[in-house]
């Protein structure tokens, strides 16, 4: 607006920084499961760090200001007002309040935040996770297909499955019945799963207790789902499951059955804290316009 002090225009676009920077935040705490301690410390951290950031490049800018304003002053010969006896004696300085400092420190930690999701949300333009999205829009837009927002608590191999037989109107098995399926099968084939299941710790096979905890955690957890599960649907849905992604050639399992596939999409960088399935869903028409 006209008749805005630099510093009224700098504070202002340091609140805007902040608040994009808030929003950013609330957006990346959505998207973690409250019941995963390590993502949510990886969190944590990426938080503290976009902040303090945002706190220093604030900060630095508010410095960089002030020293030029000094500057100008000096050349104007502003100080010269300061000299004794240049101003009634009975002129004073407006004395600031408590709660105006109050004000004052609360406003400019905002700017900070806001300074800092901006910052985060350009660098998040710059990265993997950006790229990747890029990518597979192109490769689905080939198929006239987009990407169906799944969210991010521990199911989402389950719901995006979930949602691709809602769409086609078949039987419509819910997350907690396609996790007992899928763990039910395991249990009946332990020789074509178990090889595939090591101990962290000890790099040895699972044993036969390790194998049933396992697949009591598919069906009554929100552990992640992968190939293993993936291939057990197969079986389970009778019908090929495709994993399209950004950077490998696209993965089919269950190719002995005919069925039109169930697509997938895996994201190795969702929400910048790891990996995500996804759904698809047709491409519209203002998004094949837009492209």
């Amino acid at each position: 607006m006209d008749g805005e002090t630099p510093e009224e225009l700098l504070l202002k676009q340091h609140r805007k920084e902040k608040k994009d920077l808030q929003a950013r935040i609330q957006s990346m705490k959505n998207a973690v499961p409250k019941n995963d301690k390590k993502r949510r410390k990886q969190l944590t951290e990426e938080i503290a760090k976009l902040e303090g950031d945002l706190n220093q490049k604030h900060e630095q800018e508010l410095k960089q200001l002030q020293s030029s304003t000094d500057t100008q002053e000096v050349l104007n010969g502003v100080e010269t007002l300061n000299i004794e006896n240049t101003e009634p004696e009975d002129v004073k300085q407006p004395r600031v309040t408590k709660a105006q400092k109050r004000r004052d420190k609360k406003a400019a930690q905002e700017k900070e935040r806001e300074s800092r999701i901006a910052e985060a949300e350009v660098q998040n333009l710059q990265g993997a996770r950006h790229q990747e999205g890029l990518k597979l829009a192109q490769k689905l837009s080939q198929l006239q297909l987009q990407i169906k927002e799944i969210p991010s608590d521990g199911h989402c191999m389950y719901r995006a499955i979930e949602d691709q037989l809602g769409q086609r109107s078949q039987s419509h098995m819910r997350v907690a019945e396609l996790r007992c399926h899928t763990a039910t099968h395991m249990r009946s084939h332990v020789d074509d799963f178990l090889p595939f299941l090591t101990n962290s710790s000890t790099g040895d096979m699972f044993s036969t207790d390790e194998f049933e905890k396992y697949c009591n955690d598919v069906e009554f957890t929100a552990a992640w789902g992968g190939q293993l599960e993936l291939r057990a649907l197969t079986h389970v849905l009778q019908s090929p499951i495709e994993v399209i992604q950004a950077d490998s050639a696209n993965i089919r399992i269950g190719e002995e059955y005919d069925n039109e596939p169930v697509v997938l999409v895996y994201m190795h960088h969702a929400f910048g804290l790891g990996e995500h399935y996804n759904s698809v869903e047709p491409l519209k028409e203002s998004a094949q316009e837009e492209s």
